[in-house]
């Protein structure tokens, strides 16, 4: 049995968004499922891991097409080396800025990869002509390679599965974006034509899987997952009472809360400030980095852009405390970062920020990893954080972690290996 996966993200890419398909490519050969992946051809990555080019395994066929990139456009303008990340959206953007947001807004729907679903369209159809595969499957965001999967299954009446690894219209920048009416209705009329004519979609999270069946009655939830081996009870911890993030911090996931309260503790017990450290692995929002030397926690804060994938582990592994955060936005119910089961890999106790009632908050407590926290309860947060400390300062502080082996990238793609020999039967 073959598969087809159209995906924009694939290694050199790094980051979050190549991870999920790369490890099910890993894993469906050994499900009998023979993958053939379609990604462009020297693509401008905001983020880029060479490291993970080792995990593509040599028998997997890699068909590549060249892209028009927004950023071929900017270089027009003079910026030469922009390169930009859909988890940053600018707060104040400059006057060309603005008028660059509301370009890229409503001229580039339903984002700027939409020049590739042509031409992609007629490269896939005559590849499948010569080379037939039993589904395809496009992933999205960039949604727009969606339309590439709904094309070619209106063209050629292939089985397809839209897998969602974020939201469309629910995803937490949306709301930011300069959108008209007449370009929000586009985004939702897509979203909707999509979702209902796919065989089957893939959601990562129940919230999600609810907003969509309206539209389709075939939604299945795969969560991402964590690959390799649990952690080890012997790995030696950071001598400092570490809080530790990874991944970016945009404006949304600004945890003011976390630093109000850090900043009191400093103030209230000098043992703390003396122990403390706060660790951010990734990029921060300039906002972020204001919030943190306001209240005083620039001496007590390390901050590293980016790390190989393999190096992360090892900060999330020696962590005493691993911090989570959700975006504070209408859709934060179902945010499931795909950060939280490496988290649970580690197993080291979490501390997250986000809705007490979320998908995030239903697989920390189903684990006993951890617990969430709401953006405002700053008085249940200082109680948290004195306990995880009191904890530490008696070598006491232990994950009680269980019941993850199920969200390991190999059971996760079996899950998927019988949705693709269902559609395909």
């Amino acid at each position: 049995m073959k598969v087809l996966i159209i995906t924009y993200y694939w290694p050199p890419s790094g980051g979050s968004g190549v991870q999920r398909w790369l490890k099910f490519v890993k894993y469906l050969t050994q499900f009998g499922i023979e993958p053939v992946i379609y990604t462009v051809d020297e693509p401008n990555y905001a983020i880029e891991d060479k490291t993970l080019e080792n995990e593509v395994p040599k028998s997997v066929k890699v068909l590549k097409q060249a892209i028009k990139e927004p950023n071929d456009i900017l270089k027009l303008f003079g910026n030469k080396n922009k390169k930009t990340s859909a988890g940053f959206l600018n707060e104040n953007p400059s006057f060309f800025g603005k008028i660059m947001q509301y370009i890229r807004s409503n001229y580039f729907i339903p984002d700027a990869r939409k020049f590739w679903v042509k031409p992609s369209v007629k490269y896939l159809s005559e590849y499948l002509k010569n080379n037939p595969v039993d589904v395809i499957i496009t992933t999205g965001p960039p949604h727009s390679l969606h339309l590439i999967g709904l094309q070619l299954k209106n063209k050629l009446g292939v089985k397809w599965i839209a897998d969602f690894r974020d939201p469309w219209t629910d995803i937490d920048y949306f709301q930011n974006l300069p959108l008209t009416k007449k370009s929000n209705k586009k985004h939702h009329q897509l979203e909707n034509e999509v979702v209902s004519k796919a065989d089957c979609v893939l959601v990562v999270g129940n919230t999600m899987k609810e907003n969509f069946l309206k539209f389709n009655k075939n939604i299945q939830v795969i969560t991402n997952g964590y690959d390799g081996d649990r952690s080890s009870s012997k790995n030696e911890l950071d001598k400092k009472f570490t809080l530790v993030h990874v991944g970016l911090v945009n404006a949304d996931r600004n945890p003011k809360v976390l630093f109000k309260v850090l900043s009191e503790l400093i103030t209230e017990n000098t043992s703390f400030a003396k122990d403390f450290k706060l660790v951010f692995v990734g990029k921060l929002a300039k906002e972020v980095v204001e919030h943190i030397d306001q209240n005083n926690l620039k001496s007590h804060t390390e901050i590293i852009d980016y790390l190989p994938h393999k190096a992360v582990i090892g900060f999330q592994r020696k962590a005493q405390i691993l911090l989570l955060l959700v975006n504070d936005v209408p859709s934060s119910k179902g945010i499931i970062t795909g950060k939280i089961f490496e988290y649970l890999q580690s197993e080291r106790p979490i501390l997250a920020i986000g809705p007490e009632d979320g998908d995030l908050a239903d697989i920390l407590s189903e684990t006993s990893s951890g617990e969430v926290i709401d953006f405002n309860e700053s008085c249940k947060m200082k109680r948290s954080i004195e306990k995880l400390y009191s904890d530490y300062q008696q070598n006491e502080l232990i994950s009680e972690t269980n019941n993850i082996d199920k969200y390991h990238r190999k059971a996760l793609t079996e899950q998927l290996s019988i949705i693709i020999k269902q559609l395909a039967s």
